[in-house]
């Protein structure tokens, strides 16, 4: 049992914390300012004799272990004073207990004394979730915004799914949200918000097509507002339809720069990088001053195999970052609690880094190590390891770069991954698939069931012909993950390639689809088994728009492939040489020139 404390430690906390409910307001203004006592006329109490003790008994009562008594004798304090201070200490003295049927009886007697309280309402809200009864807040959550100002208003309906963060059943909330929010969709100053709260609650509960409407309809009601968006952003790599919101608000808003940014990331997560690119060039178009924008565009350049271009624009980058004046940035704590110096470059570390790898595509190695002799940061010393290797394998100095990554240093598990891809990344480009494959191997004894692990590996037993093994890895990456799509698109493919099981194969590569809408590699995938399947103009009609989004040699080969058979030989040389020019090693693109016997 906890000590009790003394009658005279409780009325000292009772008198400091427990009672400033009951001086006037101007009191209580001119105690907390120190203001002489004397300047102002006396305002009394409500505090009486039977009251003080009342609440002291009250405060006794919970601290002696006796909170079913505390709460009920601080509820009849409230409901004999109408007080929202003691209301809301009774409810914290229920909660305090774990007595949340008993805290909602507070709450409900506290809103029903006072029905204008906004407090009231937002703790029974708040409590009725808790208890798992959300069916139930539709009406406090209406007359909550009925009672609030009217220019409170669309803040507080764009904040109302927050309410329900924590709820067990989010697939009860939109329709609870729709209910709640019906007045207001019928007033036009708080429609759009409102459209986008309800599609926000059926996005958390998981039915994106049900979101996609809302915001659809907010749009259609405000395409100049960025609300319907920034929905459409967070649904746009799971539903593509979402796309044209986006785009329609950029064409009613041409200088929203910064809406187009958040859409450049949203395709380049989707690996659109020619579409970000689009995107990202027009923002330096408008607002060649700012400095993020040229980093992005040189990572997208860089991305797209045109080191000419990444190059002009990480340049372009570091000399407007470099005549900005810097923002102080605080010291940070390590792992293990150490202070570290932030890194305060703003970015002109990751642009020498990129400039070293644009140099590597161009084969001026010379140029690379000096970019990469710049990287003083400890904490990217892996990162520049890793690239230094990849110039040396670049030189046939494969064991070098192998040796350079063993010494690299390993911290922990997250870098001993690191270590494990950046291997394997320079056992492909050398085309050791058996060594690769025996060191993914030997992590995943390490590193039991990582799905990307197991994944890179599964790839490497499709470069070796063990068709079965990779199978078996690819499913185990599936049953560990099922939202794997890079696996389902994997297996797919590898199956369509093989003019294997051909309906499956279109079923995987669609279930890839639906988890990465949009992803070029899976519409790629898709167009190949629909070739394979003898569907021609729908596998060109797919591969276009995969390689208008990813000019990529192995997209390029396959829609290169397509067109030469279908006799549309003059464009199917136009994009296999498109490709070849980006990358001349390429061996999906060399097999399917040879193959095919084209003359480019």
């Amino acid at each position: 049992m906890p000590a009790r404390i003394s009658t005279s430690q409780a009325v000292c906390a009772l008198v400091v914390a427990g009672c400033a409910w009951a001086l006037p307001a101007r009191a209580q203004t001119q105690v907390s300012a120190g203001a002489p006592s004397e300047a102002t006329a006396t305002d009394n109490s409500n505090l009486d004799a039977s009251l003080f003790y009342q609440l002291l008994v009250g405060e006794l009562e919970l601290t002696a272990s006796e909170g079913s008594t505390a709460f009920l004798v601080m509820l009849d304090a409230a409901n004999k004073t109408k007080n929202e201070q003691l209301y809301r200490r009774a409810a914290d003295m229920a909660l305090q207990i774990r007595a949340g049927t008993q805290a909602l009886i507070v709450v409900q007697s506290w809103r029903t004394a006072l029905p204008a309280s906004l407090e009231a309402h937002r703790y029974l809200i708040q409590l009725l979730v808790a208890l798992n009864r959300s069916t139930e807040t539709a009406e406090p959550l209406r007359s909550l915004i009925k009672l609030a100002p009217a220019a409170d208003r669309p803040a507080l309906i764009a904040s109302l799914p927050r309410f329900f963060e924590r709820t067990a059943d989010r697939k009860v909330v939109p329709d609870v949200m729709e209910a709640a929010l019906q007045p207001s969709i019928d007033q036009p100053e708080t429609r759009t918000v409102s459209l986008i709260a309800i599609g926000r609650a059926w996005q958390s509960a998981g039915d994106n097509a049900r979101a996609l409407e809302f915001a659809q309809r907010a749009h259609v009601e405000a395409p100049m507002d960025e609300g319907p968006v920034f929905l459409a952003l967070e649904l746009l790599p799971v539903a593509v339809e979402a796309e044209p919101i986006i785009l329609g608000h950029l064409q009613a808003r041409p200088q929203a720069d910064a809406i187009r940014m958040f859409y450049a990331r949203a395709l380049s997560m989707s690996q659109r990088h020619a579409d970000a690119l689009v995107q990202v060039e027009q923002v330096t178009r408008d607002q060649p001053a700012l400095s993020a924008p040229w980093l992005t565009l040189g990572a997208l350049y860089l991305d797209l195999r045109r080191p000419k271009e990444a190059t002009v624009a990480l340049k372009t980058f570091i000399e407007r970052i470099q005549s900005t004046p810097e923002t102080p940035v605080a010291p940070v704590q390590a792992p293990d609690n150490t202070e570290v110096a932030p890194e305060a470059d703003r970015g002109v570390t990751q642009a020498w880094l990129m400039l070293a790898q644009a140099a590597e595509q161009e084969g001026d190695f010379k140029a690379a190590e000096i970019w990469l002799n710049k990287v003083e940061t400890p904490q990217r010393a892996l990162e520049v390891q890793v690239r230094r290797a990849s110039l040396l394998a670049k030189q046939g100095r494969l064991s070098e770069g192998l040796a350079l990554i063993e010494r690299a240093p390993e911290t922990g598990e997250a870098e001993a991954r690191a270590k494990v891809f950046a291997e394997v990344q320079l056992l492909r480009e050398g085309k050791q698939w058996a060594q690769a494959n025996q060191v993914l191997a030997k992590a995943n004894e390490r590193f039991a069931d990582d799905p990307d692990l197991l994944y890179e590996q599964s790839m490497m037993e499709e470069k070796l012909n063990h068709m079965d093994e990779m199978e078996r890895l690819l499913r185990r990456v599936i049953a560990l993950r099922p939202d794997h799509h890079h696996a389902h698109n994997a297996l797919g493919f590898s199956l369509a390639d093989r003019g294997m099981r051909l309906p499956e194969a279109k079923s995987l590569i669609e279930h890839a689809l639906e988890l990465a809408p949009g992803e070029p590699f899976i519409i790629d995938s898709l167009g190949w088994v629909d070739y394979r399947m003898g569907n021609r103009t729908e596998a060109i009609k797919q591969l276009t728009r995969a390689y208008q989004s990813r000019p990529d040699p192995e997209i390029a080969a396959h829609l290169g492939e397509v067109l030469w058979v279908n006799g549309q030989r003059d464009e199917a040389r136009r994009v296999l040489r498109e490709g070849k020019s980006r990358d001349q090693a390429n061996d999906v693109l060399l097999e399917t020139v040879a193959r095919l016997k084209v003359d480019l």
